[in-house]
């Protein structure tokens, strides 16, 4: 139906895009020697894509796509909403709601060359250090 309504808005994440992402991250987790599960979600923290390489943890699926959910929905990295969250800090404790947050590194926002945010990669199977340098790969591409 040729003549109907464009279901992808304009400034979307594309599944295109998507794969850049997912094809950068792979190649820093590989250079790295490092097993990751990749997700990429879209503006509205939907799965849009996801990657898991071989030997990576079957716990990590989880993690990654709640990373990538995490930073898109507070428009932040997840270690800034993680150092936001530590006790006595003013966000102490949001990691138990929206059905679950992770609050530690890996989870980056994809915003492209506009400056507009159009999703999130959350990246586990490494050290938290390792999942973010993979997540940066991954959402450097968008910006260029």
């Amino acid at each position: 139906m040729a003549d109907g309504p464009k279901k992808t808005l304009p400034g979307e994440l594309t599944l295109e895009q998507a794969q850049k992402v997912l094809k950068a991250a792979v190649a820093k987790a590989e250079e790295i020697k490092v097993p990751m599960n990749i997700s990429v979600v879209d503006s509205g923290g939907n799965l849009k894509a996801f990657y898991r390489m071989d030997d990576a943890f079957i716990g990590s699926v989880d993690i990654s796509m709640k990373k990538a959910v995490t930073a898109r929905y507070f428009n932040m990295p997840t270690r800034a909403l993680g150092a936001a969250s530590q006790v006595g800090a003013p966000l102490y404790g949001i990691e138990v709601s929206n059905n679950g947050l992770i609050i530690f590194a890996g989870g980056v926002l994809l915003v492209d060359k506009n400056n507009v945010i159009i999703g999130a990669i959350g990246v586990s199977g490494g050290s938290v250090d390792e999942d973010e340098s993979v997540a940066m790969a991954g959402a450097k591409v968008l910006a260029k």
